[in-house]
């Protein structure tokens, strides 16, 4: 693990994690299946030229985490800016239409775990199940939030089997803009009345850092490498730091440090 910043030796109560590319690679190459998106309908059918790429490339890095119908606005304005009158206005339409693509694949890989023709292992972060249950041995109370559909982050919870795991999954209600991240700890510090040196967030988006930071929660920023399944991607690492978070990591085999991180010296 490395250390960016000093956090409380308290043991924490709640943890709050992103899903996709935290704990489960469903959805990895959605990044592609995005860019080839844009390219096109901007495009038109044209090639794009090398300041559309960039345009795009860009967008998608800086945008990773958010909700989808906010990069979905940023795809409806782009469209209109490039002259294409052919297409809708409405960003849920571009959001439908994302998603179709995208669950061409996800959709597979969910059915291949849950029929056993595929192992669960083969789409979660090295150590994450065994993590998640050290947790639980101690008490901790573990939620999940992520940009994606709230009916699909639940599903692929399941499907990967640690849904039992959270207190609580949440994700993007359908069509609505608001950022299930943000409830999520609105909720841990309101309602359950957690202060933030009893929280932590741990994820690989700077989105939940930064809502990290604002309540004073402690930050992981988890810099997966969603492929390899296990070590730091580069790439995740230097956005994570820059979103400010305390300490990275790249997966969850490390869980002595882990835990005492967390505030759980005895491991």
């Amino acid at each position: 693990m490395e250390i960016l910043h000093s956090v409380p030796k308290t043991p924490v109560k709640a943890v709050l994690f992103d899903f996709d590319g935290t704990i489960s690679t469903l959805r990895y190459g959605w990044e592609a299946v995005m860019r080839q998106m844009m390219l096109e309908l901007i495009a038109g059918g044209k090639e794009p030229d090398a300041a559309l790429v960039r345009l795009v490339d860009d967008y998608i890095e800086e945008s990773t985490g958010i909700q989808t119908i906010f990069q979905m606005k940023w795809l409806a304005a782009r469209v209109r800016e490039y002259g294409r009158t052919d297409l809708p206005d409405d960003p849920w339409w571009y959001k439908d239409e994302y998603n179709r693509r995208l669950m061409r694949t996800v959709s597979g890989r969910v059915a291949a775990v849950s029929s056993g023709a595929e192992p669960r292992e083969k789409y979660l972060i090295a150590g994450a199940a065994r993590f998640l249950a050290a947790l639980r041995a101690r008490g901790v109370s573990c939620y999940v939030a992520s940009g994606t559909d709230d009916a699909d982050v639940r599903a692929e919870a399941h499907a990967l089997g640690v849904d039992g795991y959270f207190a609580r999954i949440a994700g993007a209600p359908a069509h609505a803009e608001s950022c299930a991240k943000e409830a999520a700890l609105r909720m841990l510090v309101g309602e359950i009345g957690l202060s933030g040196d009893k929280i932590a967030v741990i994820g690989d988006g700077k989105v939940e850092i930064a809502l990290a930071k604002e309540i004073g929660a402690r930050a992981l920023g988890l810099a997966t490498d969603e492929e390899a399944l296990c070590g730091v991607n580069e790439k995740k690492r230097a956005r994570l730091v820059r979103a400010g978070a305390d300490a990275i990591e790249g997966d969850f085999l490390d869980e002595a440090a882990l835990l005492s991180w967390l505030g759980f010296e005895e491991v």
